[in-house]
């Protein structure tokens, strides 16, 4: 016994039994008891088998280390069960005040969860089963637990309910597959939570993380909008960006700051950002002296509507590539204020493009927006006029056979999270109690997520060759009505009775949908299927720069009322809608 004993050890050695966690024993742990056990039984039976032709008698008899084998394996697995089923028992018991949950998917990375979760005394989840979407998922059990289909929404609110479930733990493997913004309605206007875990891609993330519920956290109304991570290719943006001097304009703003980020990520010899707002511009450079401290930075605190002060930029620096994302964007305040919104977003960009040409920059990257096409406001048609130029220059250079600047146009709608946008309004809106403020019953947009965007302004500046518009594909339009009524559900609260919504009517300039082509546009496909190139109306630079000359000064005259009438002439497709300045068009009609 002694002899069979030593040789049990030494397997149990081999195969780290004892290193193993007893209460959260997998198949994996009673595999390598087996193994333990069927190691032993070869090594005495060979080594009995050796006594036998060298002794002529035998150690043991065979019979007999055949049952210790199987009794050995027998006892140790009962001991291993009864351990974690005992365990089990007391954490349910524990578990009995605590939130009962579902976990939403049946692939590998929900059923870790569920261990997790199911392992630990510190939990304040219960899982009493799982969602699946397949039809004949009903009377199918996972860890000894139920797995509720959800085809027929009724049946399936039935079993969540008959377990008093208060919660939907989402798995990451799952999300990815729902259509997000419509898939968890049923849930939101049922009262129950939606729990995802963030920044979790991988199996291996779930199992080395034995505290699931440290990372869990109520599902945001940007998680249901946000998509997917868009995939480039990397590789061509790398090379234009590598080691390269770059210039980014606005770049303390919302876009301005994520492409500042990307560009960090690609190694650019220098990056040089301007903005000409004071504390957002230090609140960057904070965070990248943090981040990033092996890459050599600039930060200029300057106006692009300056071109001398922006000229010494370009004498100093020599930028060989330009993001412009500086721009005033807030409709309203454009309607109100035309002759600075001209000032800002057309001489701004005419002066960075000119400054371009001039300084031989390889690429210039302007960020423009869907409210340029069919303009209805100040704002979207002051972005037109900016498109306009920057192409017109682009045509004129290559008629001209001079050293020719790239430059490219990228369109989009509205990104979340960017400044003064409608989710941290309502947010704050419904912190408050309300009322939340819509303009219009039916008002629609398009929401892209800011790194998303950003991805693919880097991208199109590499497909690219000078003078497209590219456009991105901004998924399905949501209604802000909608999106309203579901930060209300999402915050634990009922339209009517808890808070209310209150409509204000269109703002001034303000469209109830966007629009990312004018009708008579159409499209050319890129390599990249989220990305589009507008084939839009051309103008003659020769021919508009009378015009932009005449605009720009009677901007800076202050006369609003001009500056609109010419901006009209310039984008006939401008009709203003609920503005003071739709007499303008009635004139011109005549």
């Amino acid at each position: 016994m002694l002899f069979v004993m030593v040789v049990q050890v030494i397997s149990f050695v081999i195969f780290r039994t004892y290193a193993r966690i007893i209460r959260f024993s997998t198949f994996n742990d009673v595999l390598r008891l087996f193994l333990s056990c069927l190691l032993t039984f070869v090594v005495v039976i060979g080594l009995n088998q050796l006594s036998v032709v060298f002794f002529d008698y035998g150690l043991i008899y065979r019979l007999s280390i055949l049952f210790y084998s199987v009794t050995s394996f027998i006892i140790l697995f009962i001991f291993r069960l009864s351990v974690k089923l005992f365990y089990d028992i007391i954490i349910n018991k524990s578990k009995k005040n605590m939130s009962k949950v579902v976990i939403y998917g049946t692939q590998s990375m929900g059923i870790s969860i569920a261990q997790m979760l199911m392992s630990s005394t510190e939990q304040q989840y219960k899982v009493v089963g799982f969602l699946n979407d397949e039809t004949n998922a009903t009377n199918k059990y996972i860890l000894g637990l139920p797995v509720f289909s959800t085809t027929d929404k009724d049946i399936m609110l039935d079993n969540l309910k008959k377990n008093h479930v208060e919660s939907i733990i989402v798995s990451p493997l799952k999300i990815k597959e729902l259509d997000r913004y419509n898939a968890f309605d049923i849930f939101i206007e049922n009262n129950i939570h939606i729990l995802v875990l963030p920044n979790i891609s991988k199996m291996e993330d779930i199992v080395s993380k034995v505290d699931v519920e440290k990372n869990l956290r109520n599902i945001q109304i940007e998680d249901l909008l946000y998509r997917d991570s868009i995939d480039i290719d990397i590789t061509p943006v790398k090379e234009m960006i590598n080691n390269k001097v770059v210039l980014v304009t606005g770049a303390a703003g919302s876009i301005g700051s994520e492409i500042v980020n990307q560009v960090l990520k690609l190694s650019p010899q220098l990056l040089i950002m301007l903005d000409n707002a004071e504390t957002p511009m230090h609140n960057l450079r904070l965070k990248i002296n943090e981040q990033y401290k092996d890459v050599k930075c600039q930060y200029v605190i300057a106006d692009v509507r300056m071109k001398e002060h922006v000229k010494c930029v370009f004498e100093e620096y020599h930028p060989e590539i330009v993001f412009h994302a500086a721009a005033y964007k807030h409709v309203p305040l454009m309607e109100e204020n035309p002759s600075e919104c001209i000032i800002a977003n057309v001489l701004g960009t005419k002066n960075l493009a000119d400054l371009s040409v001039v300084n031989n920059v390889k690429s210039f990257i302007m960020v423009s927006t869907d409210k340029a096409v069919n303009p209805t406001n100040v704002m979207g048609c002051s972005k037109r006029i900016a498109e306009i130029y920057v192409q017109s220059l682009f045509k004129k250079l290559i008629i001209d056979n001079n050293k020719v600047t790239r430059f490219i146009t990228t369109r989009f709608g509205n990104v979340l999270g960017s400044n003064g946008s409608v989710i941290p309004l309502f947010k704050e809106q419904i912190a408050k109690g309300g009322p939340i403020t819509v303009t219009h019953p039916d008002i629609i947009r398009y929401f892209m997520s800011i790194p998303e965007a950003c991805k693919l302004v880097l991208e199109a500046a590499t497909l690219g060759h000078g003078g497209e518009i590219f456009i991105f594909d901004m998924g399905q339009p949501v209604k802000i009505k909608d999106l309203a009524l579901k930060m209300i559900h999402l915050a634990g609260l009922e339209e009517g009775k808890d808070i209310n919504i209150q409509y204000t009517g269109l703002r001034p300039g303000e469209k109830l949908y966007e629009e990312l082509l004018n009708v008579k546009e159409k499209v050319k496909k890129t390599p990249n299927e989220k990305i589009m190139i507008a084939d839009v109306q051309e103008y003659c630079y020769d021919q508009v720069l009378p015009i932009y000359e005449e605009i720009i000064n009677t901007a800076f005259n202050n006369d609003n009322y001009n500056v609109v009438r010419l901006m009209k002439q310039l984008v006939p497709e401008y009709k203003s809608q609920n503005s003071i300045y739709e007499s303008i068009d009635k004139e011109m009609n005549r």
